[in-house]
C-alpha cells in the first residue's frame, strides 16, 4: 500500500533559525509553520542533524504543539557520501512507502542539482514567506 499523505522532512539549523542563532532564538521560526501545519496536516520527518543529539521526545518538546504532534518520525543513519540529506530522506521514503514529499532545508549541497522536492532556505534568515508560500502551493495541490 502506497502512502499518499504529503510528508513534509524538516531541517532546523538554516531553517527553523539562522544557521548561528542566538541561543534564546533557536527554533523560533517554526511558529511561521503552524498555520499551514495546521490547514493540511502533513506528516512531518525529521531530518535535521538534531536527530544525533536529542531523542524524538526532546525534539518534540521544544516545536510548536501543533508541529509537534505531526512529527512521524526521523530518519535513520547518517549516509556518508554526496547529497547526503537526498539519500537518507529516500531510504526513509522507501522504508515507509512515501511519493509525495518535500524537504524544508539550507543545504542545497545534500541533495542533486534541480531537485523539485527540496524547498531551500537562505541559511542565514531560515524560513520566509516566501518558503512557506511554496510549501501551502504543495500541500494545497498546486504543486511546489
Amino acid at each position: 500500500m502506497t502512502t499518499l499523505i504529503k510528508t513534509l522532512f524538516l531541517d532546523f539549523d538554516g531553517v527553523l533559525h539562522p544557521t548561528f542563532p542566538v541561543e534564546r532564538n533557536r527554533l523560533a521560526l517554526a511558529s511561521l509553520l503552524v498555520p499551514p501545519v495546521e490547514r493540511w496536516q502533513p506528516r512531518i520527518v525529521i531530518s535535521s542533524s538534531w536527530r544525533f543529539h536529542f531523542t524524538q521526545a526532546e525534539i518534540l518538546a521544544r516545536l510548536p504543539p501543533q508541529i509537534a504532534g505531526q512529527v512521524q518520525g526521523m530518519t535513520g543513519d547518517a549516509h556518508v557520501g554526496r547529497y547526503a540529506r537526498w539519500h537518507e530522506i529516500n531510504n526513509y521514503c522507501l522504508r515507509h512507502r512515501i511519493h509525495d514529499w518535500r524537504a524544508l532545508d539550507d543545504s542545497a549541497f545534500e541533495f542533486p542539482p534541480g531537485c523539485e522536492e527540496l524547498i531551500r532556505c537562505d541559511g542565514a534568515k531560515g524560513v520566509t514567506e516566501r518558503e512557506v508560500g511554496v510549501l501551502e502551493r504543495w500541500l494545497g495541490g498546486g504543486g511546489g
